[in-house]
């Protein structure tokens, strides 16, 4: 008895790993605020996590080897009032931005009012330098998109070791933290966006 009920053990651990590789394969990312459903993102492919040297600043979320990660090569529609998770950034030299911003090759102070969208929402640095309208904790304030936070590549020393970002991210500096009235020891916010004329 005690052989069979080893045997069905092995067969549950052996079974694991494919049942969580069928369910990461048939994924989405959803965003919640509430109790409503907002914006739903389909998973384009996994990345082999690789582990470096990885700055945790920020509670930021260091890769580990051979771990998956999702990719996303799409977020949901901007509207009037896009949702979004809003994610504390650092993008002065050596901080856990990793390298320089996308948009101008160059690290930029904390105290600038500045963001990194999504790879969907960046669309290939069409909103570079730019300005977005942020919402949230009753207050409203201006950034500049600088950066790409992207969500199809990572866990290398371009992304400070840190897996790619979700499809509905606003990462964005403390100054901009500090305007909306909330404690960048959070380090996570629902938030809405629109673009800024």
């Amino acid at each position: 008895m005690r052989e069979r009920e080893r045997e069905m053990g092995r067969n549950r651990i052996l079974l694991f790993p494919l049942i969580t590789l069928y369910l990461l394969a048939h994924s989405e990312l959803t965003l919640v605020t509430g109790n409503r459903k907002h914006n739903t993102c389909k998973v384009s492919g996994y990345l082999t996590g690789k582990a470096g040297t990885c700055n945790p600043e920020n509670d930021s979320e260091c890769c580990v080897t051979g771990q998956l990660y999702p990719q996303y090569n799409n977020s949901p529609p901007v509207t009037r009032y896009t949702h979004a998770v809003m994610t504390l950034n650092s993008f002065e030299a050596g901080g856990d931005g990793g390298g320089p911003s996308e948009c101008d090759n160059k690290f930029h102070n904390d105290t600038e009012l500045i963001v990194a969208l999504s790879s969907g929402w960046f669309a290939k640095k069409s909103r570079c330098l730019k300005h977005i309208k942020i919402n949230g904790n009753g207050r409203s304030v201006l950034a500049k998109v600088v950066d790409e936070c992207d969500s199809t590549e990572g866990c290398d020393a371009v992304h400070n070791f840190e897996p790619p970002c979700a499809c509905n991210i606003v990462d964005a500096s403390q100054a901009v933290w500090k305007a909306l009235g909330l404690n960048p020891n959070t380090d996570v916010y629902n938030i809405t966006w629109t673009d800024h004329a």
